[in-house]
């Protein structure tokens, strides 16, 4: 069942900040932290099964963190919604073939309707716009500060 949990939420800001924050170095994950408030036991483990899913891409040593493992507009917020609910493993009611001929022949296809509608329009939502969405609010980006524009 589609549900806006802390780690969709915290799944979804961490990508963006990747992407909104690339340079060519990757993105630390304790930058990625701390700029988005999200506590590093919840976040490791979302960027792992996102790295495991090729959202992202790990790059290890001193200087490593993560990439995007794709173009920006070609991750869209309906993947990530998909990979987090099948991380957070949760039963999913609609899956269910038990229970009174009201709920499965009448309730459950209204909101399996609906889920799919919105997993629609969020797969219509690419992470190149929301970097544009956050450019355009005035979100400060780190990877403007690393740029050395020394001669």
């Amino acid at each position: 069942m589609l549900r806006l949990t802390r780690k969709l939420m915290f799944a979804i800001e961490a990508v963006v900040d990747i992407a909104y924050n690339a340079s060519d170095v990757p993105v630390q994950s304790k930058d990625i932290a701390e700029r988005q408030e999200i506590p590093r036991r919840y976040l490791e483990q979302v960027l792992q099964r996102l790295v495991r899913a090729g959202i992202l891409r790990g790059v290890r040593g001193p200087r490593g963190g993560y990439r995007l493992a794709r173009e920006r507009r070609r991750i869209t917020l309906g993947e990530i919604t998909r990979i987090v609910s099948a991380m957070e493993g949760t039963m999913d009611p609609l899956e269910s073939s038990t229970g009174p001929d009201l709920g499965q022949k009448v309730l459950r296809p209204i909101w399996q309707d609906l889920q799919d509608t919105a997993l629609e329009r969020l797969d219509k939502i690419s992470i190149e716009d929301l970097c544009a969405r956050a450019r355009d609010a005035g979100v400060e980006c780190a990877a403007q500060d690393q740029f050395d524009f020394m001669i």
